[in-house]
């Protein structure tokens, strides 16, 4: 009898992975057939499932091979994923690429490339600021200036017009707009952007495609961020690095720039005690726009929880989509669960086990109270609501199982769908929820984004919308509270910094 189940899960399991190799152009194997114990993700699993942090997506790769990948209902497969600042190190890559080709080189001057965005005066800091400060966060500035430089008309010009006050190489200070400007250098010496530098040379030899990524006012790719890739080709990403470079026999990048990149360069707070370094993910060094990590392993690492985990001691990829506003907490999570799991003896039942708990992630709609009263009495009766002289219209058209939410807002209409109880897909010109909203022209210019909405009441007076953007990480919670004739409206996220805007208002005469 155990023989025979052995033999039905070996088939079971073995046609499910050759119709994902074909999806993702990788080798598909089981928990056990690598010497890993699946028990460790099914932990983790648990785990997260009942914490503050919402995963969108897990891949976990041993020997070049995939041992378990899961997509939380509605995300899937198919689609991007906003990087944020994993971004970065497509973007280092991007100059590996030049570098190798002798177009650049790490000692380079970073003033030669810009002669004409220079400020009237040029320090002997400014002089002095080379690629490899760009590349390891140590440009010498006193603190992150990203937030005020993009949403300015010239970026470059701005960002060489702010004071280096510390020698240059000396000081580790997270500095996004640095990794805009490595961006930058690439576009000047190629005459192409660096998404279509990277096309043949990364893009094409991985198959990765579909790939978008913003641009600044002067049509450069923002480099620090704004990438969308799906999870498979955050896998690749990881597995070339962990393979030094190398994809299926040929070498993408050199080797000794693999090496570069993902080894200690700088500490982030060379004064951090044993005992504090020995808790953090953020005190083992930075190397070239990637992260060393705990249980020397080194990661590409973007905002709310965007992770490309390389473990070159386990021969181990971790790939993670999701939002959290405690990226050390999710990380601990990988380190408790995950890693304790690998050379260690498995069996295929609990193979299967993992296999179906992957096939069943969901996020489901929340189920609030029935209100058909307060419906019945707010069904398409229009409302104006202010907040600190901006103003919002709106009316719901609710409908047996669905609600249909007309909005006027920065003169423009917007109507979205949302279900009781079930997620309506759609798509959306509304602006999602962005930690860089500000940025001159943020998000302009792509297609409609695409949406996953639903409705409950959270109590007899307080609606609330949920949408995910499911190509992003977040997800926008629309609240409104409705006493007598008068609305309060509020609208929260977290990449909205975790804080809310209150709109009031009241039904229109």
């Amino acid at each position: 009898m155990k023989s025979a189940l052995k033999l039905f899960l070996f088939f079971v399991l073995s046609f499910q992975a050759i119709g994902q190799e074909r999806a993702t152009d990788f080798v598909y194997s089981t928990p056990s057939e690598e010497n890993f114990d699946a028990q460790g993700i099914l932990s983790f699993l648990d785990e997260v499932g009942e914490s503050e942090h919402e995963l969108h997506s897990l891949m976990v790769l041993r020997r070049g091979k995939v041992i378990a990948e899961g997509w939380w209902d509605p995300y899937g497969p198919q689609l991007k994923h906003t990087m944020y600042s994993v971004s970065k190190t497509y973007t280092a890559s991007g100059v590996g690429f030049a570098v190798s080709e002798g177009l650049i080189s790490v000692e380079d001057q970073v003033i030669k490339f810009f002669p004409e965005s220079l400020p009237t005066e040029v320090s002997e800091n400014l002089k002095q600021l080379k690629i490899k400060h760009l590349l390891t966060m140590s440009v010498g500035h006193a603190k992150d200036y990203t937030f005020s430089i993009v949403r300015t008309a010239d970026w470059v010009k701005s960002f060489l017009a702010v004071p280096i006050v510390n020698e240059p190489g000396s000081k580790f200070v997270y500095n996004t707009v640095a990794t805009y400007m490595l961006s930058a250098i690439v576009q000047k010496v190629t005459g192409q952007t660096l998404m279509d530098y990277l096309t043949p040379r990364l893009f094409q030899p991985l198959g990765i495609v579909g790939v978008d990524w913003e641009k600044s006012p002067q049509g450069i790719n923002t480099g620090g961020y704004g990438l969308r890739v799906k999870t498979a080709d955050m896998a690749k990403l990881g597995q070339l690095f962990l393979q030094n470079g190398n994809w299926n026999g040929k070498q993408i990048l050199p080797e000794s720039w693999i090496d570069e990149a993902s080894n200690l360069k700088i500490p982030q707070n060379p004064n951090a005690s044993t005992e504090e370094k020995a808790k953090s993910d953020w005190l083992q060094g930075y190397g070239y726009q990637m992260w060393r990590s705990r249980h020397d392993s080194y990661r590409a690492d973007g905002a709310y929880g965007q992770y490309i985990l390389v473990l070159p001691k386990q021969e181990a990829v971790i790939i993670i989509t999701s939002e959290t506003s405690n990226l050390q907490g999710l990380l601990s999570e990988v380190w408790d669960h995950i890693l304790p799991a690998f050379d260690r003896e498995s069996n295929s039942r609990k193979d299967f086990l993992l296999k179906e708990k992957l096939e069943k992630l969901a996020h489901n709609p929340t189920i609030g109270v029935e209100n058909e009263w307060l419906e019945r009495i707010w069904d398409e009766k229009k409302v104006a609501l202010t907040a600190e002289e901006e103003n919002i219209n709106f009316y719901i058209d609710f409908q047996s199982e669905n609600l249909v939410l007309h909005v006027d807002e920065e003169q423009k209409n917007y109507k979205l769908t949302a279900g009781k109880a079930h997620w309506v897909s759609g798509t959306t010109n509304r602006k999602q929820p962005y930690l860089v909203a500000h940025a001159k022209k943020a998000l302009n210019g792509l297609a409609p984004f695409k949406v996953y909405s639903s409705y409950f009441w959270e109590d007899f007076q307080t609606l609330v919308i949920e949408i995910k953007y499911i190509e992003s990480p977040h997800t926008e919670m629309l609240k409104f509270f409705f006493n007598e004739d008068k609305v309060t409206f509020t609208t929260s996220s977290l990449g909205n910094r975790g804080g809310s805007k209150v709109f009031k208002g009241a039904l229109e005469e």
